[in-house]
């Protein structure tokens, strides 16, 4: 396992797992934090090498894991971590940076990136970019040149643990927290260094947490499903937000594909009780990558669930690339295009419904029609997400303060593109893109614009 510290280590040890990998013959993993995967640093490109494919040779036993096989391989993976064990003292992923010897530090990706910050010439560092196997020698080696040893790591301590069954007295978990992310302050705070100067705004800023963007079509069957005080299990996508207030319609997420088989069980466990109030959500990417199975298991053993699947027309949370629904593939050229509405079918659905979820009024109608009903089904919300380069918008709608009484329903919808300022709604131009689901909620016809 190879964990970078910034972006030139991130390409660098991509190339380099793929000739550990072929070395040793073993999968390599990358892994990745949050704040190196968010961060930016300099990176030298070169030009791309592609060695030449090695041929296939048939090895039954080796690739085919029954458990006669599989005993006789269990010494070559032995024999074969030994020699990746006894890379790890030496491999340039892990080095020594020798400084003041009255602290050593031992640590890992963003971390390491930290502690240099906080500490520079005052402390030496073992950086290791190979963590898996870990060394026991190189750091033996570097905890007897240092007075003190220190290990730095987030969340769970797998490098002090190491450190102590190789028999070393460390300052690690008994002083950082085993919980989140660390910064340069906390680290100085914690170990006793001098923290850095920063200035402290002084007042309690607003939270602004993340929302579904104006015009996003989930939200109106959000909305709906939030109204009707719907059970929602949900799945992984940008749709995610619904759970967020106010819609606040989404009640479980765990992962991909886990809203349908996780309605399924619930349905199957409370029967009558939860059939008619309980859907499960899923993207149209989502459902293509792990939602079928899920719907199939609904289909064979007969519960009485509901599955929508949101049909936005592309991968949204992920930046846009395609799905096997949209009839192109990841390059952009023209694919296979899976329907739907007749895969369902296929699948053993009679009721396929489909809505257009900037219709509230046709939302509310079919959700009703298909929790009533006494069989499996499936509604399909499709409508293009609203950031689409070829969607094409309405005009912004406009808020007249004089029809407008304060009522704030249009707030309920949670769209970045509305706000209040002196009792009545007001409308961002630059962010409405005239989809009107909020001008059906007005009672007041207080919100205008042509919506077509």
């Amino acid at each position: 396992m190879l964990e970078p510290s910034d972006s030139a280590e991130a390409l660098a040890f991509a190339k380099m797992a793929f000739e550990l990998s072929e070395e040793y013959d073993t999968p390599v993993i990358m892994k990745m934090c949050t704040r190196v995967a968010h961060s930016q640093s300099i990176v030298e490109t070169a030009e791309r090498v592609m060695p030449e494919a090695k041929p296939y040779e048939k090895n039954i036993a080796k690739y085919v894991m029954m458990p006669g096989n599989a005993i006789r391989r269990h010494p070559i993976v032995e024999e074969r971590m030994a020699r990746l064990a006894a890379f790890a003292e030496d491999c340039p992923f892990n080095k020594v940076e020798m400084a003041d010897t009255s602290i050593g530090i031992i640590t890992s990706s963003t971390s390491y990136q930290y502690a240099k910050e906080v500490f520079g010439e005052k402390a030496s560092i073992l950086k290791l970019g190979l963590v898996n196997p870990l060394p026991k020698q190189l750091i033996l080696d570097f905890a007897a040149k240092v007075d003190r040893l220190v290990i730095i790591e987030e969340l769970d301590p797998i490098i002090e643990n190491h450190c102590r069954q190789l028999g070393l007295e460390v300052t690690g978990k008994d002083v950082l927290p085993i919980l989140g992310e660390f910064s340069q302050s906390l680290i100085a705070e914690k170990l006793g260094a001098e923290l850095p100067k920063y200035k402290s705004i002084g007042e309690q800023l607003p939270a602004r947490p993340p929302v579904m963007c104006a015009g996003c079509p989930h939200r109106g069957l959000f909305y709906t499903l939030s109204k009707n005080k719907i059970t929602v299990l949900g799945d992984i996508g940008c749709y995610t937000l619904g759970a967020v207030a106010p819609l606040s319609a989404m009640e479980m997420t765990l992962c991909m594909g886990a809203s349908i088989s996780a309605t399924h069980g619930f349905n199957k466990a409370l029967g009558a009780e939860s059939e008619g109030k309980t859907v499960a959500v899923i993207g149209d990417s989502t459902f293509m990558h792990s939602g079928m199975t899920g719907l199939a298991n609904i289909a064979y053993n007969q519960s009485n669930s509901t599955v929508i699947i949101l049909d936005n027309s592309i991968t949204g949370m992920t930046g846009h690339q395609q799905n096997p629904t949209t009839g192109y593939n990841i390059k952009g050229d023209p694919a296979g295009k899976i329907d739907l509405e007749a895969l369902c079918k296929a699948m053993g659905f009679n009721r396929v419904a489909v809505v257009d979820p900037y219709n509230l009024a046709e939302c509310d109608r079919v959700l009703k029609e298909e929790l009533a009903a006494n069989e499996p089904s499936v509604i399909i919300s499709r409508r293009p997400c609203a950031l689409l380069k070829y969607v094409k918008h309405n005009a912004p709608l406009k808020a007249d303060p004089e029809k407008c009484v304060g009522c704030k329903s249009c707030m309920k919808l949670g769209c970045p593109a509305i706000s209040v300022r002196n009792k009545k709604a007001v409308i961002d131009v630059t962010l409405c893109v005239g989809c009107g689901v909020c001008q059906q909620m007005c009672k007041f016809d207080a919100l205008s614009g042509e919506v077509k």
